[in-house]
């Protein structure tokens, strides 16, 4: 097995349980998330995955979806969210990773794509719609440009796990539930099981991610996951409370980050 603790993401998770956050860029608008994402970071959260509005996001519930068409009629576009996140890097040394689908990377150009990502300071990528088998159409380039092209694992994929897992670089995101992302009251995948498959073939820390909305969830999953991520619920803050969410997600965030188990 190789150590990828010396990875910047995967340092996140070596020595506490991470609270990963997640929100969608340019909602309700591109300050505002830059704003936000300052304020996630003092909440306690470890790394802030950031999704790249797109027309047709396939994984996402109708909350991330909404966020998307918002984000896309306030004039959200990939540069301006490059042109952001430069600006946060100024700010933070947190890790931030894009969440984002093949058809807006392949639109922007693979190289072009990744190597904005390394100039503005972006560590990692999501592809939740991307196949492991045509994962090295930009795995190479990706890799060049030192960004970790981050694994999928879902309960479906119970023949495949450690296939999966094997080659994971940055952290595994293993997605708790079937179906898209939302809130979930509760969460009945053998996660235990998953994650003792996955540490016998690699050391890539495991954060769980798809419906985790409560302290008493994260504190749960956080006793076997090495973190937590939480989408669904920052996204439906800001939605409410628009402009303004700035301090409603402070407390939400610092409330479920004090939850983990250490």
């Amino acid at each position: 097995m190789n150590n990828l603790l010396t990875n910047k993401i995967s340092k996140v998770f070596k020595d506490n349980k991470a609270f990963v956050a997640f929100l969608t860029a340019g909602d309700p608008s591109m300050d505002k998330t830059e704003e936000f994402i300052l304020a996630l970071e003092r909440a306690g959260a470890d790394l802030v995955e950031i999704g790249i509005p797109f027309s047709d996001p396939i994984a996402e519930g109708p909350v991330i979806q909404e966020a998307n068409e918002r984000a896309l009629s306030a004039g959200a576009t990939t540069d301006k969210l490059f042109t952001m996140v430069k600006r946060i890097r100024q700010k933070t040394e947190m890790p931030l990773v894009f969440l984002t689908y093949i058809n807006p990377i392949f639109v922007y150009g693979i190289e072009r794509f990744f190597k904005a990502c390394q100039e503005s300071g972006i560590n990692g990528v999501i592809v939740p719609d991307l196949p492991y088998e045509e994962k090295g159409e930009i795995l190479g380039i990706a890799t060049s440009y030192e960004v970790d092209v981050i694994t999928l694992i879902a309960p479906t994929s119970k023949d495949r796990i450690q296939m999966l897992a094997k080659e994971a670089t940055g952290f595994i995101y293993l997605v708790s539930s079937l179906g898209v992302t939302g809130v979930r009251s509760e969460i009945k995948t053998d996660l235990k099981t998953i994650i003792a498959d996955i540490r016998q073939v690699s050391e890539t820390p495991i954060a769980v991610g798809f419906g985790i909305s409560t302290p008493e969830q994260a504190k749960a999953i956080s006793g076997t996951a090495d973190g937590v991520i939480v989408g669904s619920a920052i996204v439906k803050i800001i939605a409410e409370y628009g402009e303004n969410a700035g301090e409603i997600l402070f407390d939400y965030v610092k409330s479920m980050k004090q939850s983990l188990s250490v």
